[in-house]
């Protein structure tokens, strides 16, 4: 199998969003939220995340890399910069099942490195929760440091909302 890279299409919107939602099932913070509080305002932590990968493309659409095999997308990664401040974000990584743990996303991490140093950034910075090893594996591998650990609160803010959480 040899994967390709390529530059985002609008049109690879809805397959970016299906392989995210399909990804991220078990390690999700919007998935953990739901868990505590129920589904909010009708929409459930998948609808959320899809939402991530739209804001994405919304937000840099050339920042967004395709991986296909046979041409057909297997994964993506989308990145975004800051040039003033000169740091590179990856915001979301995901590739469908069969191709996981087969270095695809070691190559399309590499591939946005090199897209930040053309951009002439100095840092680029990635974030994964604590129980993703393999993501902790990967990111130091390539030479990413931890810098602090994050705990996400939510609060609900009505009385009925505090009642619903189980």
């Amino acid at each position: 199998m040899i994967m390709k890279i390529r530059p985002y299409q609008p049109e690879d919107l809805q397959t970016l969003k299906e392989i995210t939602v399909e990804a991220f099932q078990g390690v999700s913070i919007d998935e953990g939220i739901e868990r505590e509080f129920g589904i909010i305002n009708g929409h459930d932590w998948k609808w959320r995340k899809a939402g991530h990968v739209e804001a994405d493309a919304k937000r840099e659409p050339e920042g967004i890399f395709i991986a296909e095999i046979d041409d057909q997308i297997v994964g993506y990664i989308s990145t975004w910069h800051d040039a003033e401040t000169g740091i590179g974000y990856i915001p979301n990584m995901a590739f469908i099942p069969e191709c996981r743990g087969q270095g695809m996303g070691r190559k399309l991490l590499e591939y946005a490195l090199e897209h930040f140093r053309q951009l002439n950034l100095s840092l680029a910075k990635i974030e994964t929760l604590e129980q993703n090893a393999i993501g902790n594996h990967l990111y130091t591998s390539l030479g990413f440091q931890e810098i602090v650990k994050q705990v996400h609160f939510v609060a609900p803010l009505s009385p009925a909302a505090r009642e619903e959480s189980p």
